[in-house]
């Protein structure tokens, strides 16, 4: 099948590994052009070196209010457009209700929503019909995760102005996706796992969850993100797709 990705451009926020890496190497492999980010030059700089041809980086802040303005015109100076962007950022810290602190809380909040709600205003601005803006959230948005309260917090809140963005942009035919990846076999979902003090018995009961008795790798992840975000997903629009191995309780 043909996603119709070849030459199309897109910015991939938090890109130099996990569930951003994964969704860049699977456009790329599309065909498309990707600019990722990262918030260190040299991390960027490995990242791009391993993605190969069509990869271009950037070292940048999804907290300074300069960056999405930054981004855009970066991917269409080395690209020569700009057809969508696809919001990833690191998972806030962990802890109960109980736990975390105020500071913990405003980080998370610069960082997963407003850094996010930038970066989705501004290539709101400039996107013409076709383009699309896609976010990574988390299965938290359905169902909170225990050990994850600021994640269960914000990323339901950040879901609830996709949505509203989509209903604002559809009627200039630009698309606004999310995914909410659960149990991704990725860095962050592994140390999470070791949390508990024992990292393989925490995993082996949370699968025992997943209908399909795995976690999920990156692979698959970036698969559905390519999908989304590509010409072929053209009439879904304002939806949140559960990555998780059928682990959604409700259908």
């Amino acid at each position: 099948m043909d996603l119709g990705l070849k030459d199309r451009v897109y910015v991939v926020t938090g890109a130099t590994r996990g569930l951003g890496r994964a969704s860049a190497e699977a456009l790329l492999a599309e065909g498309a052009k990707v600019l990722i980010t990262g918030r260190e030059e040299k991390t960027v700089a490995d990242a791009v070196a391993e993605l190969g041809d069509g990869a271009a980086g950037i070292a940048a802040d999804n907290t300074d209010p300069g960056t999405p303005a930054r981004l855009i015109a970066e991917a269409r100076a080395r690209f020569g457009g700009f057809d969508g962007i696809l919001i990833s950022v690191g998972g806030p810290a962990p802890g109960f209700a109980a736990d975390n602190t105020d500071e913990e809380w405003a980080a998370a909040f610069d960082t997963v929503f407003l850094g996010a709600v930038r970066l989705a205003r501004a290539a709101a601005e400039t996107l013409t019909e076709g383009g699309v803006i896609g976010f990574v959230l988390s299965g938290s948005v359905h169902e909170p995760i225990p050990g994850l309260t600021i994640s269960n917090g914000l990323r339901p809140g950040l879901a609830g102005f996709a949505k509203s963005l989509s209903n604002d942009l559809g009627p200039r035919g630009i698309r606004v996706i999310g995914l909410l990846p659960s149990r991704i076999d990725t860095d962050r979902v592994r140390s999470l796992d070791a949390l508990s003090g024992d990292a393989d018995a925490t995993r082996a009961a949370n699968e025992l969850t997943i209908p399909l008795r795995r976690y999920g790798t990156p692979a698959e992840f970036g698969t559905a993100a390519a999908f989304l975000l590509s010409p072929a997903a053209s009439y879904l629009t304002g939806l949140m797709l559960p990555v998780d191995g059928g682990a959604r309780a409700e259908f």
